[in-house]
């Protein structure tokens, strides 16, 4: 049967990749001559919502295709932008393009473009952001949600979960071998693992509130000279990972005290309250959703940048700082970052 379309583009977390997406991968291998997939949230350290790496999840999604599927698919990884939609839509217009212009040989006539996917939930808001396409609509296979498949995964015995979700068909075959050799044979499953039950414990502290808690948080984005100061968490969630510092807002604290209290006692910065305070050149709210796998937490960003000097000030971490370090611009790494706090750098510096 002749396609209808050149390129079809499916954009997706995957995470895992279940029977749900992969109906979609076959719609869209039937109606174009190639398929575009963008594998979302990449290039992200492992977390409970991101257990698997965009080359894990590609993995996956091969593994259930023929050869001459897979040569008719082309993977990308797609990094979020939590704070600014019209970068995260331009990454992705520049993402399908660079492959059509790579993969479009056809003279004298533009290629045909469809995005395809279904709208399930509020993920599927990007069905309608790119007019300049066409679009495929696919119903929700058995309303298939990765994220319970997720949690069973992790927290019970992943032999019996996923032959389970086999049976009633949530998971490909394939996807379900992945996954036990990932189980067996990858330490990232007892990290993230470790980092729900840790989660699972935190939030029993608050089962008993009427009602969910929303946490404020204060960050500081203490930049000098091209540096940003940072400091490596010392416990879960987030063990090992970069972050800024920051923590909670003690009841009867302003903001700004809050930020300066917790950078102080996370690095030791020796540089007068006064100077800092001068030196705020912005604060901004950061909300996503999503954002931290402990619950519902808005966090106040502040910006401080100080005068250029050739001698940073001396730092240590301490408190809830196994270290703390002036890190260069140019060498921050989003698979190293706590939650989104690389996104928050790169927002307060104007970069997205």
């Amino acid at each position: 049967m002749p396609t209808a379309y050149d390129f079809a583009v499916f954009i997706g977390r995957f995470q895992p990749f279940h029977s749900g997406h992969l109906k979609v991968v076959q719609e869209g291998l039937s109606r174009a001559e190639k398929l575009i997939v963008l594998i979302g949230s990449a290039w992200q350290p492992r977390n409970t919502r991101n257990p698997w790496t965009h080359q894990e999840r590609e993995a996956m999604i091969r593994d259930c295709l023929s050869e001459s599927q897979n040569a008719r698919l082309l993977c990308l990884p797609l990094m979020d932008s939590p704070y600014n939609d019209e970068i995260w839509v331009r990454n992705v217009q520049s993402s399908v393009q660079g492959l059509v212009t790579a993969h479009y040989t056809t003279p004298h006539r533009a290629a045909t473009i469809a995005l395809i996917g279904h709208h399930k939930d509020q993920t599927g808001f990007y069905l309608n952001l790119f007019p300049q396409w066409h679009s495929i609509s696919v119903d929700n296979h058995q309303q298939i949600s990765a994220t319970p498949l997720r949690e069973t995964y992790f927290t019970g015995e992943p032999k019996a979960a996923i032959q389970q979700f086999i049976t009633e068909e949530k998971l490909p075959e394939s996807t379900g071998a992945y996954l036990v050799n990932f189980a067996e044979n990858n330490t990232g499953y007892q990290q993230v693992r470790d980092e729900i039950q840790f989660i699972t414990r935190y939030q029993q502290a608050w089962a008993a509130a009427p009602y969910a808690p929303t946490f404020v948080t204060v960050d500081a984005v203490v930049v000098q000279s091209g540096h940003v100061l940072l400091i490596e968490r010392r416990a879960n969630p987030g063990k090992g990972l970069w972050a800024l510092p920051g923590g909670f807002l003690d009841p009867g604290e302003r903001l700004l005290d809050a930020c300066i209290r917790e950078l102080r006692e996370e690095t030791k910065l020796k540089v007068p309250t006064t100077v800092l305070k001068g030196s705020v050149k912005r604060q901004s709210v950061y909300d996503d959703p999503h954002r931290s796998a402990r619950g519902r937490t808005i966090t106040h960003g502040v910006y401080i940048e100080l005068e250029p000097n050739s001698a940073l000030p001396k730092v240590k971490g301490s408190d809830d700082a196994k270290h703390a370090r002036w890190i260069p611009l140019s060498e921050l790494d989003p698979m190293h970052m706590f939650e989104d706090h690389y996104f928050i750098i790169q927002d307060m510096l104007g970069a997205v």
